[in-house]
């Protein structure tokens, strides 16, 4: 959200698509023509899901493995909960998005623990890289584990369901504080990617930092985003999901849904309620309901993909 939209005196439609879902509670969105609608809280949503066919997938993201300060001191056990929560799910997802910030400072032995955790879903896991995951010394510990058969940083696309999925890097050479940036070796990519694509296939993308600008005084957005979303915007159904921000956000644009995810290790504070973004503690009993995992359903040949938020508790 900018600051003029903290400034406008009405709650407009599009404000409060943005902002009904910081509370936590998860609410089941169905897309149509680009369109949300709602169609309740998380336990009816849950059960709507469960009687709709189609494919349905698992985003998680921000798990920071290796976390252990008073935000959260065992992000590796939130994690866990995360991972049993999926677990218990009456259907079994296709597969799963991990939108990055896998491990907090790119150790070994943190990449280790996420995989012995994240493997315990038994799905199929498709990764882009956070800012957290390019810190060790060669950035060599995400590449060697996740980077195979990419492009460049660890780009690349797939299919799945109907559905065309890309998997993009906005973390490179990221700055304290700065924006995320593709790049125009990516966007090149990119362009060649689409090229030839049905413009009635839906198109999901997903990376770390927001491709639409959240709040850019805390670097809440990519720069050159803009230039990607130019390529999806003839699509019927386009769908981009983030994470980095720690908290639901969405928004429409025309064809395309902006969705972030919240973390499975601490929350953020909504953009301009604190001095500067980070790890935001707040009261143990609080804790879980400000984390969680989405889950995403399409019915082929229907324009749709619901989205429900589950936190951890509550």
């Amino acid at each position: 959200m900018s600051r003029h939209d903290h400034g406008d005196d009405g709650v407009s439609r599009r404000k409060v698509l943005e902002c009904m879902t910081w509370a936590g509670t998860g609410v089941l969105w169905t897309v149509t023509g680009g369109v949300p609608r709602s169609l309740g809280i998380i336990d009816s949503a849950q059960a709507a899901t469960a009687a709709t066919p189609g494919m349905t997938f698992l985003q998680i993201s921000d798990s920071h493995v290796g976390f252990d300060k008073p935000a959260n001191p065992n992000a590796l056990g939130t994690l866990e909960e995360a991972v049993n929560k999926i677990n218990a799910m009456p259907a079994k997802p296709s597969f799963m998005i991990h939108t990055g910030d896998i491990t907090h400072l790119s150790k070994a032995a943190e990449f280790d623990n996420a995989e012995r955790i994240i493997s315990q879903t038994k799905l199929d896991v498709h990764y882009v890289p956070g800012e957290h995951d390019f810190i060790d010394e060669e950035v060599k510990l995400y590449r060697e584990r996740y980077g195979r058969g990419t492009k460049g940083a660890g780009w690349y696309s797939f299919d799945a369901g109907g559905v065309h999925f890309i998997g993009l890097v906005n973390v490179v050479d990221l700055k304290a504080g700065g924006l995320g940036n593709l790049g125009a070796e990516q966007l090149a990519w990119l362009e060649d990617d689409l090229r030839g694509k049905s413009k009635s296939t839906p198109v999901v993308l997903f990376a770390h930092i927001p491709l639409w600008t959240v709040y850019p005084e805390w670097g809440w957005g990519t720069e050159d985003g803009g230039r990607a979303l130019e390529y999806v915007k003839g699509f019927g159904s386009v769908t981009v999901l983030n994470g980095h921000i720690h908290q639901v956000m969405q928004k429409v644009e025309g064809n395309v849904t902006f969705h972030t995810a919240r973390s499975t290790a601490f929350p953020q504070p909504a953009p301009g309620a604190a001095p500067s973004p980070g790890p935001m503690k707040v009261e143990d009993a609080r804790l879980r309901s400000m984390l969680g995992v989405a889950s995403v359903n399409f019915k082929q040949n229907e324009q749709r993909l619901a989205i429900i938020d589950t936190p951890l508790q509550g």
